[in-house]
């Protein structure tokens, strides 16, 4: 299956998740290139529509390889065995996570701005990427919201490698997937048009769903991770 861009993915997308319209659903876009599908998704379902937002470590000699994730709530996960594979010190690590840390932070702030965040309390989270390769973010968003109070955790993507489901084992009650393809090689290889989307897109989305659903949603506390 080839989408022509972020945008269509995420209403063929709407359309599997049809049966949580009128439920009491939250979609939450993993930024950036997660949150033009899940604008998609949240239009269809008249559903608020947020930012969860994950960082992940990058390996030094190899960035487009990660060694975890970082993320709201003080989530933190570790793939011990790529560590220790790619000789990443201690010191290294502690370095990494701060710069990602700081990232994090700015983004939260940059996204939502004034808004509040929405309630996540005996709600469903619907998590939404563009696609998976890895699944450390993904893992680490559905753990967020978790932490935020979340009743059930649908994690929802139009593309990922088969046995996709593995790597987020415990992490969601439901994972769904328009399509597995074999070999899988990358996410951007399933869209026609896979421009990076930018910061201002992301605010814009978020701005636009928040108008259309009535504006701002009831501020939720951030509990801490133990």
């Amino acid at each position: 299956m080839l989408f022509s861009d972020r945008s269509d993915a995420g209403r063929r997308l709407a359309r599997r998740l049809q049966r949580l319209h009128g439920e009491e659903a939250v979609v939450l876009g993993l930024p950036r290139g997660g949150v033009p599908v899940a604008f998609e998704v949240a239009e269809a379902l008249d559903a608020p529509l947020d930012v969860i937002v994950v960082r992940k470590l990058p390996v030094p000699s190899q960035p487009e390889l990660g060694m975890g994730a970082i993320g709201e709530a003080g989530v933190r996960i570790l793939n011990e065995g790529i560590v220790q594979q790619a000789h990443v010190s201690a010191r290294e690590l502690a370095g990494i996570e701060a710069v990602e840390r700081a990232e994090l932070d700015r983004q939260v702030e940059l996204y939502r701005g004034d808004r509040p965040r929405a309630p996540l309390t005996g709600r469903t989270a619907v998590v939404i990427d563009d696609g998976i390769a890895t699944g450390a973010t993904a893992w680490a968003a559905c753990r967020v919201a978790r932490l935020l109070g979340a009743r059930s955790v649908v994690m929802a993507v139009p593309v990922a490698p088969p046995r996709w489901t593995a790597e987020l084992r415990d992490a969601a009650d439901q994972m769904i997937c328009l399509d597995t393809p074999a070999p899988f090689y990358c996410i951007g290889g399933w869209y026609q048009d896979f421009t990076q989307v930018t910061d201002a897109e992301v605010a814009g989305y978020l701005a636009r769903r928040a108008a259309g659903s009535g504006g701002a949603v009831p501020p939720s506390p951030l509990p801490r991770a133990s």
